[in-house]
C-alpha cells in the first residue's frame, strides 16, 4: 500500500530552507504519494527568505498533488485547532491522506500518533523512523 503523506507548511519550509535539508527525505521515499495544499504552500513560500529557497520549494512541490479543503468542511467530532491550522487538517482529510506530517508541536502535538478524520498526525522524525 502506498502512503499518502500530506505535508504541513513547516515541513515544506524546512525542506526548502537548505539545499541538503534532512526534511527533504519524503521526496526520496519509495511508495509515498506526497500531498499538500495551496494554503500550506503559500504559507511556506511567504516565510522563506531568498529566491533560491523559493526556487527549491517550487522544485520540490512540482510532483506533489495539491488538495484544498472544501469551503463547507468542518472538523470531525471534538477536534479543536487554532484557525490557521484548520485548513491544513481539513485538506489532509479531504485528500484521503494516510499521514499528516507536521513539526507544529504546539498546535498538533496533542494529535501526534493518533488518527484524526482518518489521518495519522505525526512529526516527520516519527514517520521516518517507521519507514
Amino acid at each position: 500500500m502506498t502512503d499518502r503523506v500530506f505535508l504541513d507548511a513547516n515541513v515544506l519550509f524546512s525542506a526548502a530552507w537548505m539545499d541538503d535539508s534532512g526534511l527533504a527525505r519524503p521526496w526520496r521515499l519509495p511508495g509515498v504519494t506526497l500531498l499538500t495544499s495551496r494554503y500550506a504552500l503559500a504559507e511556506a513560500e511567504r516565510n522563506l527568505e531568498t529566491d533560491a529557497q523559493r526556487a527549491r520549494l517550487r522544485t520540490l512541490t512540482q510532483g506533489m498533488t495539491l488538495v484544498d479543503a472544501p469551503d463547507d468542511a468542518t472538523l470531525p467530532g471534538s477536534v479543536e485547532l487554532v484557525a490557521k491550522d484548520v485548513p491544513i487538517l481539513l485538506a489532509a482529510i479531504e485528500s484521503r491522506a494516510t499521514h499528516l506530517l507536521t513539526g507544529d508541536r504546539k498546535h498538533f502535538g496533542s494529535f501526534y500518533g493518533r488518527r484524526t478524520g482518518g489521518v495519522k498526525v505525526m512529526p516527520p522524525a516519527a514517520y521516518f523512523k517507521q519507514r
